[in-house]
């Protein structure tokens, strides 16, 4: 069966690309799930506008990904959490932390999985930390987790906290 393929679909080909496959797989997987059509001369020219204008959407959102990797190149946020002994952070400062607080330093809506922070951070300290925009476009924040400081309120006697 020859098919001309839709979206890039790993390890078989890349989306326009026209490829024999086993009638089968392409019946039964890639045809139902609109990955590929029937490598018909009616279907070239739509195959054709479908990849120019998802060409076209790549390469805005790369455009706008771009943009918005020089705003964040070199952010510096300050996280604080509370500490003990040696530094040792009491919880951990995760990739959610650290994508709401550049979230708010950058004003653009960062999603915690596009950090990408090899495990939590449970010490005090300063970090590069690297946020995948899109595939090559990789700019770095420094977060620095400072220790918080827990100002403790001696209660006074003869007053109750309710």
């Amino acid at each position: 069966m020859k098919v001309t393929f839709l979206e890039d679909v790993p390890n078989v080909a890349t989306a326009g690309q026209t490829k024999e496959v086993a009638d089968g797989y392409g019946r039964n997987y890639l045809l139902p799930r609109k990955l590929a059509v029937l490598a018909d001369s009616k279907f070239a020219n739509v195959v054709e506008s479908q990849l120019k204008q998802r060409e076209k959407r790549i390469a805005k959102f790369e455009g706008e990904m771009r943009e918005l990797a020089k705003k964040i190149e070199g952010i510096e946020v300050t996280l604080k959490a509370r500490a003990g002994e040696k530094e040792q952070l009491y919880g951990s400062i995760t990739s959610a932390d650290i994508a709401e607080a550049v979230s708010k330093a950058a004003g653009y809506e960062i999603e915690k999985k596009t950090i990408e922070l090899a495990g939590p951070i449970h010490q005090l300290g300063s970090y590069e930390v690297p946020v995948r925009l899109a595939h090559e476009i990789v700019p770095k924040v420094k977060v620095i987790v400072l220790a918080e400081e827990e100002a403790a309120k001696p209660v006074e006697e003869g007053k109750k906290e309710a």
